[in-house]
């Protein structure tokens, strides 16, 4: 009885230490997700402050650079100023839009150093 005992652990043995490997490994992964996960959070939140401070410095100035512009020509090119301002507004704005549009289609994924380990454990598996 404690031959078949024995020769059962040993025939698990092997098969055990593989799956304690494999679910090491996944744990590896996984860790390294929540690691991107959080890299990423922190990006976003200080890219997502950053830019909601800078757009509110730019009305800001645009507002006083509108209203600088209307004073210098309110006697003479009023409405034309005006035009113009709202003009050059409103292409900024459409440039701004495109290059936004742009960065999102080339934006890389995110969790790609845990897809390239991935991808490296599935290499190192199928050796025979």
């Amino acid at each position: 009885m404690t031959t078949d005992t024995q020769s059962q652990r040993h025939e698990h043995g092997p098969l055990r230490r593989l799956l304690s490997s494999a679910f090491a490994m996944l744990q590896t992964r996984l860790e390294l997700i929540g690691i991107e996960l959080a890299e990423e959070k922190d990006r976003l939140i200080a890219v997502l402050f950053l830019g909601l401070a800078a757009m509110m410095l730019a009305l800001l100035a645009l507002v006083a650079l509108t209203a600088l512009v209307a004073i210098a020509f309110w006697d003479t090119w009023r409405w034309q100023a005006l035009a113009c301002i709202t003009a050059v507004y409103a292409i900024a704005a459409i440039v701004c839009a495109m290059k936004a549009r742009a960065g999102l289609r080339n934006a890389p994924l995110v969790f790609q150093a845990t897809l390239e380990e991935f991808e490296k454990d599935r290499e190192i598996l199928r050796k025979p």
